[in-house]
Parts: C-alpha cells; sequence; structure tokens
C-alpha cells in the first residue's frame, strides 16, 4: 500500500474557509465576528464540509486584516473575546466540525510586546528576536518588500540607528527563527491553542521563517526572483522537523503550509511521511497560471490554456502518487472569486461554471478547499475606484505606482480582475439590507449581485441550485473513496476545451468529464463504453447525449460516471 492510501481524517475533510470580517455580523459594526460564525454553524454542517479554516482573529492593529498579530494569545476585540472562541469551538465539537487555525509566525505585529522591546536598545532582551542591521555597515543588500510603497524590506529604524527586516508590510516585522528563544515562543502559543481544543493550523507563508543571516547580496542562481529565494532558507526543514518533534507529534491536528516559492522537486521535502514534517502545502503553480511571469498580481494579457491548466493539476497529482499528499483549492482570501478566474460569471454560464468547478475540486486527489460563498458561485465585485479598496496590497501598489508616474487606470483595470479584495466581499445571505450581513455600514461593500440570485436564502429552495449542487457533490465524494484515493488518469491531454480524467481505486473507477468551455463538445474515451456507464451526477441534462462510446457535453457541463 502506498502512504498516499492511508486514510486519515484530515485526507477526507472539506475545508470551508472563513474570512471572519466577511462572514457574519452581529453587533451591527458592519465587521464580521466569532458570534456570527456560531449563529451560522448549523448551515455549515449542512453543506457537508467537516473543518472550518478560520482567518486569524488574535489581536491585530489590523495593518493587513489580522495577519500583524500583537497578541498570539488573545482575540481581536472587534471579533469577539477568549469566551466567543472557547463557545465556538464547543459548538462545533457538538455538530463533529474541526477547527483549523491560522498560524502566523513568520512575522508578528511591530506592536507586539516583542518588536516593542527589541528596538529600545541594541542590548535588549528580546532584540534577537527580530532581524536587525546596523546603519553604520551601510544600506543592507535588497530585498523585497510586498506591502511597502518602495517594495523595500528594510526599514530604518531611528531609536537604534538601525534597519529591521520585513517581507511584507513594515508593520510585521520578520521573526528571526535562528533565535532558538523565538522557537520555543512559537512551540509555546501552539501548545495553547492545541490544549483549547484547535485541530491544526494553516501555516502563514511558512517556507519563508529561515533566513541566511549574513543577508548577502541576492544569489545569482535565483536570477533576481526573490520568492524562490525567500522560501530556500538554509535552515527551514530542520526548524519545521523541530516543531514537528516538540508540538505536532503529540497531538492528533492537521497542518497545511502555505508554502510560496516551493517547486514540484521540493515537495516532498515538506510532506513525505517519513521525514515528519507537515501534512500538506499550498503550492503556487496554478496562481501563477494567468499572471505575468514573476509578477504574483499582475494579469496575463492573453487567456489561459486548459491544457496548462489540466499540466499543473496532472503533474502535482504526480509528485503525490506515492508518498505525501496535496491540497487543492481554486482561489483564497488572497486570490480572486474562482467562477469569475476559471469558470464563466456572465449571466448565461455562471450557474454551470460554478458547478464544474466544485465538481473538479471534490473529484480530485487531495483535501480540498472551498472560500466561504464559493458554495453560492459568489463572484468578483470587480471595484472601479481606489476608494473601494481595502487591502493592503492593493493600496501600497497604487501608492507605489502613483510615486512612479506609472499608469493608475491600467492598474484599477487589471485589479478589477485581480484584487484579494474580490474574495473578500461580505458573504451574501438573503436579499434584505447588506444580502443579511450586517445591519450597519459595511466594511467593504456587497456585491449587488445578491439581489440576483447569488445568495443562500433563494438557493435553499432550489433542487437545482449551486448551493444544493454543492451539497449532493460533496456526499458524492465522501460516499465514493475513489475520489479520495483513487489514482488519477489524464484523458484527452492535447482537448482545450475538455477535461477529462478516470479515477480508480480498489474496485471502482469513475470518469469525470468537465467542458471549460462556452460551447457543446462532443467527447469519445476509447476506454469507456457510455451505454455501460452509471451516472452518478452532472450539472446538466447527462442522459439524453451519449451513445456508446461518445457523450455530448453542454457548455460548462460536469459528468461523472462510474464506468465498468
Amino acid at each position: 500500500m502506498h502512504k498516499t492510501t492511508e486514510r486519515k481524517w484530515w485526507k477526507e475533510g472539506v475545508v470551508y474557509q472563513i474570512y471572519p470580517r466577511s462572514f457574519q455580523d452581529t453587533t451591527g459594526n458592519g465587521i464580521g465576528d466569532l458570534q456570527g460564525i456560531i449563529k451560522r454553524l448549523d448551515y455549515i454542517k449542512s453543506l457537508g464540509v467537516d473543518i472550518i479554516w478560520l482567518n486569524p482573529v488574535y489581536t491585530s492593529p489590523n495593518d493587513d486584516n489580522g495577519y500583524d498579530i500583537s497578541d498570539y494569545r488573545n482575540i481581536m476585540a472587534e471579533f469577539g473575546t477568549m469566551a466567543d472562541i472557547d463557545e465556538l469551538m464547543a459548538e462545533m465539537k457538538k455538530r463533529n466540525l474541526r477547527l483549523v487555525m491560522d498560524l502566523v509566525v513568520n512575522h508578528s505585529s511591530d506592536e507586539h510586546e516583542w518588536f516593542v522591546e527589541s528596538r529600545k536598545s541594541r542590548d535588549n532582551e528580546y532584540r534577537d528576536y527580530y532581524h536587525w542591521w546596523p546603519a553604520e555597515k551601510g544600506t543592507p543588500p535588497k530585498r523585497f518588500s510586498y506591502f511597502d510603497v518602495d517594495s523595500n524590506a528594510w526599514k530604518y529604524d531611528e531609536p537604534t540607528d538601525s534597519y529591521y527586516l520585513h517581507y511584507y508590510s513594515a508593520k510585521q516585522p520578520d521573526l528571526k527563527w535562528e533565535n532558538p528563544k523565538v522557537r520555543e515562543e512559537v512551540y509555546d502559543l501552539m501548545k495553547f491553542w492545541f490544549e483549547k481544543g484547535v485541530d491544526g493550523f494553516r501555516m502563514d507563508v511558512i517556507s519563508t521563517i529561515s533566513k541566511d543571516t549574513t543577508y548577502p547580496e541576492l544569489p545569482t542562481k535565483y536570477n533576481g526572483d526573490f520568492i524562490p529565494y525567500y522560501a530556500d532558507g538554509p535552515h527551514l526543514h530542520e526548524y519545521i522537523k523541530e516543531m514537528n518533534q516538540e508540538v505536532l507529534s503529540k497531538y492528533d491536528v492537521m497542518t497545511v503550509g502555505e508554502a510560496p516559492g516551493v517547486s514540484k522537486e521540493q515537495a516532498l521535502n515538506f510532506v513525505d511521511e517519513d521525514r515528519n514534517e507537515l501534512n500538506m502545502f499550498f503550492h503556487f503553480s496554478l496562481m501563477s497560471l494567468d499572471r505575468e511571469p514573476g509578477e504574483t498580481f499582475k494579469m496575463r494579457q492573453e487567456q489561459w490554456k486548459l491544457t496548462e491548466f489540466k499540466k499543473i493539476f496532472s503533474e502535482w497529482d504526480a509528485v503525490f502518487a506515492e508518498k505525501g499528499w496535496g491540497s487543492l483549492y481554486l482561489n483564497n482570501h488572497d486570490f480572486p472569486r474562482s467562477v469569475s478566474r476559471w469558470g464563466n460569471d456572465s449571466k448565461i454560464h455562471w450557474q454551470n461554471s460554478a458547478t464544474l468547478l466544485q465538481t473538479f475540486l471534490l473529484s480530485m486527489r487531495g483535501t480540498p478547499y472551498f472560500l466561504y460563498g464559493e458554495e453560492i458561485g459568489m463572484t468578483n465585485i470587480k471595484f472601479d475606484r481606489i476608494t473601494d479598496y481595502q487591502d493592503i496590497n492593493t493600496r501600497t501598489r497604487y501608492e507605489g505606482i502613483k510615486k512612479a508616474g506609472g499608469d493608475l487606470e491600467a492598474f484599477l483595470k487589471d485589479e478589477k480582475k485581480a484584487g484579494r479584495d474580490n474574495a473578500r466581499t461580505p458573504m451574501q445571505w438573503d436579499t434584505k439590507l447588506n444580502s443579511g450581513f450586517s445591519e450597519g455600514k459595511t466594511w467593504l461593500k456587497v456585491n449587488d449581485n445578491f439581489k440576483e440570485g447569488i445568495n443562500v436564502a433563494e438557493q435553499e429552495p432550489e433542487k437545482d441550485s449551486v448551493l444544493n449542487y454543492f451539497r449532493s457533490m460533496v456526499q458524492v465524494r465522501k460516499n465514493h473513496l475513489a475520489l479520495v484515493y483513487g489514482d488519477y488518469l489524464l484523458l484527452l491531454a492535447d482537448n482545450e476545451q475538455v477535461y477529462a480524467y478516470l479515477r480508480t481505486w480498489e474496485d471502482e473507477r469513475f470518469l469525470v468529464l468537465l467542458n471549460f468551455s462556452t460551447k457543446r463538445n462532443s467527447v469519445t474515451i476509447d476506454e469507456v463504453h457510455f451505454d455501460k456507464a452509471h451516472l452518478i451526477i452532472s450539472n446538466d441534462d447527462a442522459e439524453n447525449n451519449k451513445t456508446d462510446n461518445s457523450f455530448e457535453l453542454t457548455p460548462y457541463q460536469a459528468v461523472i460516471y462510474k464506468v465498468f
């Protein structure tokens, strides 16, 4: 037996990601909160999902919506209290739901007590909790920052005449993992949450925690690309192994690392079971498919190709065919809505393409992750003005382009497709004020299409709604473990409209057909006789469009057959 087919709850589970600011407000302040999640637990349970991944709710000044943490053992007042998180966990356990929280330990907030102390003097006991460069050594070697107007990851700090390192915002100084005391602090806070009952962590940019503390010029082998360099620190795996040994191995928990810059060749270093590091990680190959080379956020001018999409998923599936385990996602809080990006959000094709993408994620090998609202087909909001955006990434890049005298109009046009706030608009519950998210002015605008059927209340009673299809498809995955553990075989690799594959495990075999096209497409599968195939699920009529060995797919049709 391959290690891949060893049964685990986190392999068979379906993950539902909640961005807490945007899920449900119970106080009227326009910001979602923990009581709002508690209020909606029965709905979440009804989806058939097993695991909630909750974006950060810790105390934070909110420079990057909670990814700048000032107290890892407390809750941001906007979201509630520690009593609320305890109640959430208790109510989830009653419903057999598991909770995965964000672990954000590449950096802290500059308002964390460690950093407040660290910047007081060069001999402060917390000085070595962060990366400092004394000004008398001159300007430090160039490092790139994601959220800095000048893209500079070194910030001059006057009190000690030094620069500190921040791969992200200047309010997110990088923790110095090379200091064993820092690692001990991290392991202690992890234990704190595991003892509370948390079932795992999604580890924010975990691939970047190790740094070369001689801070050399960027080595030439990286061709000026910071991201793979950041993900290839000298002690990265040593630290993750130590984390596993000190903490993870002592609990039945799930770990998923966010790993920008990690290649297929490096993948098993993180998740090969014999290495005792992580369960799985998020790679970024798909997320860069429609982006300019070397650009994390700028959209490519030409349309992405389905053959490229298939190649990415097929090659990554092969990485984990015998060892390790993969994660599957089409969007999250950092990337635009899947139906607008990989499907088609026009009124005529929205429903079929939303359900096609659900079928795809739920019929591939790996743990599937869905962002809140994906189950009802929420789409990009496509803001027109910079004042509509709240995201530090969009705002910082706008200011950088403005400062350089660049084309702001072109940037805003691009952000309509690429902007992260597309994925963060409030959950669309019903047709009331603010779609039932809040009675107050919402922190981010609600997408107006909640009035056009993209809301839970209107989809609940509709047998064929996007929501009810999602529930059905989740159940199909749970009923057929071949869709979880089965071997994957790509068919019709060169077809630019149809993605077809077989999933086989023990004596079960399934054929998945996905028409990523606005046109009807007829396919012939030599390995399958359709007259002997048993229909499992389809998002469109599937009974009248097959012959013995061919099948005609309607636009964005998804079909799964059990084949013999």
